[in-house]
C-alpha cells in the first residue's frame, strides 16, 4: 500500500509545478540565449522571406524534439546521477565514451574560436564607427581582449557562472527593447524577394536553408546543460522525471523561440537582404551592424556594448567546457602511457593552448558564419540530433520512444546540418 501511495505522491508532484522547475526553465533559456542569437538574423534573413518563414516554423520542433531526445537518453541510464558520458559508456562501451568526450570538445572549442573573432570585430567596429578613432593593430587588440577574458577565467568557475547568470537577463531585456525600437523602421525590403531563388546570394531555396540550419542549431543549442538538468530532475522526481523534463523543456523552448524569432523578424524587416549580406561580409554581429546603420547615438553606443557583453558571456561559458574537454583528453592520453600530471600544470598548459589558438584565429579573422556553418553546427548536430536517434534503435531502454514522426524529423535535420560542411567545401 505504501508503495502505491508513494507512487501516487510522486505522480502528483510531477504533475504540479515547483520553484525549482521555474529555475531550471529559466536556466535552460539563459544557457541557449547568448551571442549566437546575434548572428542568427543575418543568415536567417539573407535568403529572403520564404526561408525565413520556414525557419520560424521549424524552430520549435527542431529545438524541442532534439533536446528532449538527448534528455531522455541521459535518463535511460540504470543508475541515477550518471552524466551523459557515463550513460554512453553504459550503453555503447568505454571506447564510445572516449569518442563522445572528443566530440564534445570539438563541439565546444570551435565556438570558442568563433567568439574570439566576434569580440575582436565588435570592439574594432566600436572604435572606428562610434569613437571615430583609427583601427588598432588587430593582433594587439585581439591579444588585449583575450587576455582580459582569461583574467576573468582565472577568478574561478563560480565567478564565471555567477557573472553569466547575472548578464543573461539584462541582455534579453535589451534585445526585446531593440526589437521594439526597430518596429517603426520596418520596410518591405524582405518582401521584394519571395521567389524560390535568392537574388542576393545566388543560392536556391534548398541551398539557403541548408546553410541556415547549422546556424539555427548553434543559436538554440543548450545541450551542455541537458545532462545536469536530467540528473537533477531524476533525483527530484524519480521515475516521473521524463514527464517533468518534457514539460519544462516545452515551456523553456516556447519562450526561447518566441523571443528570438521576434528579434530576428524585427531585424530582418528593418533591413534589406543586401544590408544583411553587407553585415555578413563585414564579419560583425547584427547589433554592431545596426549601430552603424541607424543614425542614433544611443543605439550606436549601447548596441556594441551589449554585443561585447553577450559575446564575453558566451566565451567564458564555452571556455569552461572546452578546457574541461582538453584536460580530459590530455589525462586519458597520459594515463594510457602510465604517466600523470599535476592539476596546476595541466591547467596552465590548457590556458596557454587556449590563449595562443584563440589569439591566432582572432588575428586571422576568418568568417564567423562560415565557422559556424562548417564546424560548430555540424558537430553539435552529431551529438544533439543523431546520437539519441541512434540510441532509440539500439538501446532497449530507449526503444519505447521508437516509431514517432519526430524521430524522422530530427534525423533529417541532423543530416542536413552535418552535410552543410560538404556543400560549403564544394560550393
Amino acid at each position: 500500500m505504501s508503495i502505491v501511495q508513494d507512487s501516487g505522491q510522486a505522480l502528483d508532484q510531477a504533475s504540479g509545478w515547483r520553484k525549482s522547475d521555474t529555475v531550471w526553465m529559466l536556466g535552460l533559456y539563459g544557457t541557449a540565449i547568448g551571442a549566437g542569437v546575434l548572428f542568427l538574423p543575418i543568415n536567417a534573413g539573407i535568403g529572403g522571406l520564404i526561408p525565413l518563414i520556414i525557419m520560424a516554423i521549424i524552430a520549435f520542433p527542431m529545438t524541442y524534439y532534439s533536446h528532449r531526445a538527448l534528455c531522455r537518453f541521459v535518463l535511460s541510464g540504470k543508475n541515477g546521477g550518471e552524466d551523459i558520458t557515463e550513460v554512453v559508456e553504459e550503453h555503447f562501451g568505454v571506447g564510445a565514451g572516449k569518442l563522445i568526450t572528443l566530440l564534445y570538445f570539438f563541439a565546444i572549442y570551435p565556438i570558442l574560436l568563433v567568439y574570439s573573432v566576434a569580440i575582436t570585430n565588435t570592439v574594432d567596429s566600436f572604435i572606428t564607427h562610434q569613437l571615430h578613432l583609427p583601427s588598432p593593430p588587430r593582433a594587439i587588440l585581439s591579444l588585449v581582449l583575450i587576455l582580459g577574458l582569461m583574467f576573468v577565467v582565472r577568478l574561478g568557475e563560480a565567478i564565471i557562472v555567477k557573472a553569466m547568470s547575472v548578464l543573461v537577463y539584462p541582455f534579453l531585456a535589451v534585445l526585446m527593447m531593440l526589437a521594439c525600437y526597430l518596429i517603426p523602421h520596418w520596410n518591405t525590403g524582405v518582401f521584394e524577394n519571395i521567389s524560390l531563388s535568392n537574388n542576393v546570394t545566388g543560392n536556391g531555396l534548398l541551398a539557403t536553408l541548408w546553410l541556415a540550419i547549422p546556424v539555427m542549431v548553434f543559436s538554440f543549442n543548450h545541450s551542455p546543460i541537458i545532462s545536469s538538468f536530467a540528473v537533477a530532475k531524476r533525483r527530484e522526481y524519480g521515475d516521473y522525471a521524463e514527464k517533468k523534463c518534457s514539460h519544462i523543456l516545452a515551456c523553456s523552448h516556447t519562450m526561447m523561440v518566441l523571443t528570438v524569432m521576434f528579434f530576428v523578424f524585427s531585424c530582418v524587416l528593418a533591413l534589406s537582404p543586401s544590408d544583411l549580406m553587407e553585415a555578413k561580409s563585414q564579419n560583425i554581429s547584427i547589433l554592431s551592424y545596426l549601430a552603424n546603420h541607424f543614425n542614433n547615438p544611443i543605439m550606436g553606443y549601447m548596441a556594441p556594448i551589449i554585443a561585447t557583453i553577450a559575446i564575453s558571456k558566451s566565451f567564458l561559458g564555452h571556455y569552461l567546457g572546452a578546457s574541461e574537454g582538453f584536460n580530459g583528453m590530455i589525462l586519458k592520453s597520459l594515463r594510457s602511457r602510465g604517466k600523470t600530471v599535476s592539476l596546476v600544470k595541466l591547467n596552465r598548459i590548457t590556458a596557454l593552448f587556449m590563449l595562443l589558438t584563440t589569439w591566432l584565429v582572432a588575428t586571422l579573422n576568418p568568417s564567423i558564419l562560415g565557422m559556424i556553418e562548417t564546424l560548430g553546427g555540424p558537430v553539435i548536430a552529431c551529438l544533439l540530433f543523431l546520437m539519441p536517434m541512434y540510441a532509440i534503435r539500439r538501446v532497449p531502454a530507449m526503444q519505447k520512444y521508437s516509431g514517432a514522426l519526430s524521430n524522422l524529423f530530427i534525423t533529417l535535420l541532423g543530416l542536413v546540418a552535418i552535410t552543410a560542411i560538404i556543400y560549403t567545401l564544394f560550393e
